[in-house]
């Protein structure tokens, strides 16, 4: 029964004390209020029911002898079991009893409340699993000193049985286990329903986790399976890998007209990164990271201007009165993905003398800074110009400057080696800021991605790719970034949740219009999409070649890290190591790794491991197929 945004439900419980009501029995009302949005029942509807909407027979039942406004003393707690009470307009203070198994059967039969054992909560007929408040008083002018007359051990059955009733309904809401009380529901704590085909001694082997006591809510996940698994099934049969259009060159130069001011088309010959002279017009006084927004946005980038500010009049080329800075690109990039161990490559890879890397380790230009997004819930600021991204390579370009000004030919060719590179983990997947900037595709699809820009300017980039089970690499996400209550269970529903949100989008959408989804992207409680490798992969290979690829597994890097550094190092073309370099790089711990408040937590549950497996199973088999090795598909781990 609803009246506004409230319910009252209809309550059917079973009592059986061994003597009857004392002489003058209570009547009885029962209301059970529900506020979907958790607010307290307003006190004019805890008596009585409001006059505006007109009582209907929501309890049908044998009725007891009497008046209808007074409930028959022959109608006992042993010998009613089963009773229900209809809530009547103001004024009227009429109860509708319905009895069975009372001595005094009515001319009007109907459907008996079921389940001898049950506490069942009914809506409109359905069964509800909602916690529920639960008010006893007595009508009329009859008071509290009936229930007095009780004998005192009467008194404390009842008021224990209402508390023991309270604390199983508690706990039954706050743990979520609703295997362990006899309430039957068609409604699962969360969005999909429960599926009684599925038993608990079905995959029993997945349930268990070595070192960590299995929980009631393990068990409780299994029966999902069956109805996520339809979920997965729906999003994998609308997969479909189709090649994006890519823009002109002009239509890139419209979008971002300034930094095509800035950046030239061709760079310095004799350096191995991408750099160029360009003229400052400051003064020796100017301070040349005055309005840099990295700089005024954060305090822990101060220091590094600072360092910056002392070098840079050193730095300067003078040429007919005029004074010149080098600029510098990255030759090389990181581009993803996060929770991969990008954080622990970055970390090796600069302890290389010819690695210099930007001045900040994840700019995150590319992909958030040059719309002016810092926190996208923050809403956008200014625009990083992509001065402010240049500046951030100023130390790297110092020692170029310095190489291609030297007299010797040794000193020119040390420097003229170097090679920059940059880590922001966010490039290769990240590109929900088109929606705001670019005017939207009839289908959905962002009409420019960040590599279009890149390969505008940098045609011959180098881009390292690390990655990792997606599966693992989800939940190492979630316990990095979730800010509390985070556990199995929390994050199994959150992956439960976000599976939903996603197939509701593929129902209308193209798999990429989902993945660059900006709403999507948002709304989902865990970072899904990330773990799509495929999609983002193939995305960047329709504007750079094959052979500009390292793609790296985290598993492989964790067991050998001297041999994937050798890796990095022969994709660069960068110099040998001594012993001594090379032992530094290897034999250091892993950067970034678990934190132990994390790490206690244990791993997720068996059963939301195989959920993630079967959805991005059809995307690694993809990735295993463009890179031509089965060790992407990870199904050994």
């Amino acid at each position: 029964m609803t009246i506004g945004d409230h319910h009252f439900l209809l309550l059917s419980f079973r009592v059986t004390p061994k003597n009857a009501l004392p002489r003058s029995p209570l009547r009885w009302r029962l209301l059970v209020f529900l506020s979907v949005a958790g607010a307290s029942p307003p006190s004019s509807l805890i008596a009585r029911r409001p006059s505006s909407f007109p009582a209907r027979p929501v309890c049908p039942g044998r009725l007891a002898h009497g008046s209808p406004g007074q409930l028959s003393k022959d109608i006992t707690m042993r010998h009613c079991i089963n009773c229900c009470i209809q809530l009547l307009p103001d004024g009227a203070h009429k109860q509708r009893a319905g009895c069975r198994g009372g001595p005094h059967p009515s001319p009007q039969e109907g459907p008996a409340c079921e389940g001898e054992d049950k506490i069942v909560f009914r809506v409109d007929g359905r069964q509800m699993n909602l916690l529920a408040v639960l008010e006893v008083r007595a009508e009329g002018s009859e008071s509290w000193g009936g229930l007095l007359r009780f004998r005192k051990g009467k008194r404390c059955s009842l008021v224990f049985g209402l508390i023991i009733m309270t604390l199983v309904m508690a706990s039954y809401i706050l743990s979520g286990a609703h295997q362990e009380l006899l309430i039957s529901s068609p409604f699962h704590y969360g969005p999909f329903p429960s599926n009684p085909g599925w038993t608990d001694g079905e995959n029993s082997g997945d349930a268990r986790e070595p070192h960590h006591q299995p929980s009631v809510n393990n068990i409780s996940y299994m029966k999902d399976y069956p109805s996520v698994k339809l979920i997965i099934s729906s999003i994998t049969a609308r997969i479909e890998f189709t090649t994006r259009q890519l823009p002109d060159r002009e239509d890139l130069k419209r979008q971002e007209s300034h930094m095509f001011s800035v950046i030239p088309s061709k760079f310095l010959p004799n350096s191995k990164s991408p750099c160029w002279y360009e003229e400052f017009t400051g003064r020796n006084t100017t301070d040349p990271y005055l309005t840099n927004s990295y700089a005024l946005y954060s305090k822990r980038f101060r220091s590094t201007f600072d360092a910056l500010r002392k070098a840079f009049w050193h730095h300067l080329s003078h040429a007919a009165g005029r004074h010149y800075r080098l600029r510098c690109l990255p030759r090389f990039y990181i581009i993803g993905q996060p929770k991969c161990g990008t954080t622990d490559l970055y970390d090796r890879l600069r302890l290389h003398p010819e690695v210099k890397f930007s001045a900040i380790k994840e700019p995150h230009w590319w992909t958030r800074k040059r719309f002016g997004i810092v926190r996208l819930r923050d809403g956008l600021r200014d625009r990083y110009p992509v001065e402010d991204y240049l500046d951030l390579f100023d130390l790297a370009a110092h020692q170029i400057h310095q190489g291609l000004q030297a007299g010797s030919a040794e000193e020119h060719s040390k420097t003229s080696r170097i090679m920059i590179g940059e880590a922001s983990a966010s490039t290769m997947w990240d590109n929900n800021a088109w929606t705001f900037f670019y005017d939207n595709s009839t289908d959905g699809e962002p009409p420019f991605l960040t590599q279009d820009f890149i390969h505008a300017f940098q045609p011959d980039a180098k881009l390292i790719v690390m990655l990792r089970d997606p599966v693992e690499r989800l939940y190492s996400d979630y316990l990095y970034f979730a800010s509390s209550n985070k556990s199995a269970d929390d994050f199994h529903e959150k992956v439960r949740e976000a599976l939903q949100l996603f197939e509701n989008c593929m129902l209308d959408y193209s798999l990429r219009a989902c993945v660059y989804n900006n709403t999507l992207n948002n709304a989902m409680p865990v970072r899904l999409q990330v773990g799509l490798y495929a999609v983002y992969l193939l995305d960047w290979l329709t504007v750079f070649d094959k052979e500009q690829f390292l793609v790296l597994r985290l598993e492989d890097h964790a067991s050998n890290v001297k041999y994937t550094m050798h890796r990095v190092f022969q994709f660069l073309n960068l110099g040998p190591l001594s012993e001594k370099q090379e032992a530094l790089m290897t034999k250091s711990p892993a950067s970034n790794a678990r934190r132990p408040e994390d790490r206690s937590l244990g791993p997720m549950w068996p059963v939301t491991q195989r959920i993630l497996r079967d959805f991005y199973e059809p995307f690694n088999a993809r990735l295993a197929q463009v890179l031509a090795d089965e060790a992407f598909t990870w199904k050994k781990t």
